[in-house]
């Protein structure tokens, strides 16, 4: 049973999704500290050839709130986020089959950040064929007071995992021997990020997975999902 654990990101970058297509469950945290400086609530695309910043707007709260106690800010407008997509994207050459999946995710009426995000989570996760169960943290029962690689193991053991794989970031987070020790092999993904076309400008890696579906078909992604990175 391999596991991977992520927070929830909006519109993540590819490698998020290549992580999901390799393990056999993949949980997603709701009761984690909401982080400003993260990738929870904004990401990128692509806009004149250079990488643009969007976001989803909280409401104002307190800095200690879970991501599941955040809600989005009333004066979000989805219908203006969405036509930035259609403007930036109007000549991509797989618009017309990517535009259906962002309004069904842009225009779903919630309000809570970690039911709207974990929705377009899901949403993507069935447009792009993927079929690995996603897990919400907070149906996972863990002693109270886990931390870091504490808290990490104690999911896994809960989920009968025999192997845990996490994105190459975090890889001085953890370490192989106390995994070993606990009977759970570690992993790391690395993904390659192979250039694609992107209106014949030079490339520009990891933006939002919608960048991906703007630019590649069904094939060439199932391919990316599936090969385009390295297990370390």
């Amino acid at each position: 049973m391999n596991v991977a654990i992520m927070q929830p990101y909006f519109l993540p970058y590819i490698g998020y999704f290549q992580l999901m297509a390799a393990v056999d469950q993949f949980l997603v945290y709701d009761n984690i500290e909401y982080t400003k400086k993260g990738w929870i609530n904004r990401n990128r695309m692509l806009v004149n050839g250079a990488a643009s910043t969007f976001s989803l707007p909280l409401k104002k709260a307190s800095d200690f709130l879970d991501v599941r106690e955040r809600e989005i800010a009333p004066d979000f407008d989805p219908a203006r986020l969405l036509n930035q997509f259609k403007e930036a994207y109007r000549k991509a050459p797989y618009r017309a089959s990517t535009l259906p999946l962002l309004e069904k995710t842009l225009l779903f009426n919630e309000k809570n950040l970690f039911r709207f995000i974990y929705n377009s989570i899901i949403e993507l996760r069935d447009h792009l064929g993927i079929d690995t169960p996603v897990v919400i943290s907070s149906t996972v029962t863990i002693p109270e007071g886990q931390k870091s690689q504490d808290k990490v193991l104690a999911y896994c053991r809960q989920l009968g995992a025999t192997s845990y794989l996490n994105p190459i970031g975090g890889m001085e987070l953890y370490e192989r021997q106390i995994f070993a020790q606990a009977g759970i092999g570690l992993n790391f993904l690395k993904s390659t990020l192979t250039p694609y076309a992107q209106f014949g400008n030079e490339f520009v890696p990891a933006l939002s997975i919608i960048d991906v579906l703007m630019f590649n078909s069904r094939d060439v992604i199932a391919r990316l999902l599936k090969s385009d990175y390295a297990i370390l």
